[in-house]
């Protein structure tokens, strides 16, 4: 079990480190999304540059790097502690990745798949909470860090021997999410 777990970190980490925007976008023939908008490449810069189709299909694959390495960690048996690292494995794929030279997205929706691998309670909680905020406020990094707060109370309740890496997420996200922080402060953070 001990060689599976760091087996699965190491894939989890190379998948995560597919960037769905990037690919996409030379797919559909398009300039590199972190040349253009926010510079980010993530859904949220690519409904942006490339559209709804292409943003639709990024968030859908970035949510996929983070649900299934965590789903393979639950029916390989591994403990849900374990099963939660994975999902952080993934989510600094996708911050980090090794195939873009380390120059990845702010990991929001891979964070939620993983979240939803691990507590789907918690992870529709979150999903709904972004939504809602993202609606009424049309900035969708303010709306990622108020929605950690919000969910990560729900998974400690239920599932307290996974707080500490989902807690590491979190932090994972707000410090890249730093940039938006002082735009937000400043008045000057993006709006759709």
């Amino acid at each position: 079990m001990h060689s599976t777990f760091w087996l699965l970190l190491l894939l989890a980490y190379l998948l995560g480190s597919l960037s769905f925007a990037i690919l996409l976008s030379r797919l559909a023939g398009l300039d590199d999304p972190r040349g253009a908008g926010s510079g980010n490449p993530g859904a949220t810069n690519m409904l942006r540059v490339a559209g709804r189709r292409l943003a639709i299909a990024t968030l859908l694959g970035d949510l996929c790097k983070g649900l299934l390495p965590v789903l393979a960690a639950a029916s390989l048996g591994l403990p849900l502690q374990q099963q939660a690292w994975v999902g952080v494995a993934a989510v600094l794929g996708h911050l980090y990745p090794l195939y873009f030279r380390f120059h990845g997205g702010k990991g929001v929706a891979t964070a939620a798949g993983a979240l939803l691998g691990l507590y789907p309670a918690a992870a529709l909680l979150a999903i709904v909470s972004w939504g809602l905020i993202l609606a009424l406020t049309r900035t969708s990094s303010l709306a990622a860090l108020i929605t950690l707060p919000l969910c990560l109370p729900l998974l400690a309740w239920q599932r307290t021997d996974a707080l500490l890496p989902i807690s590491l997420l979190a932090s994972l996200i707000v410090w890249r999410h730093r940039s938006n922080l002082r735009d937000l402060f400043a008045g000057r953070e993006r709006h759709f």
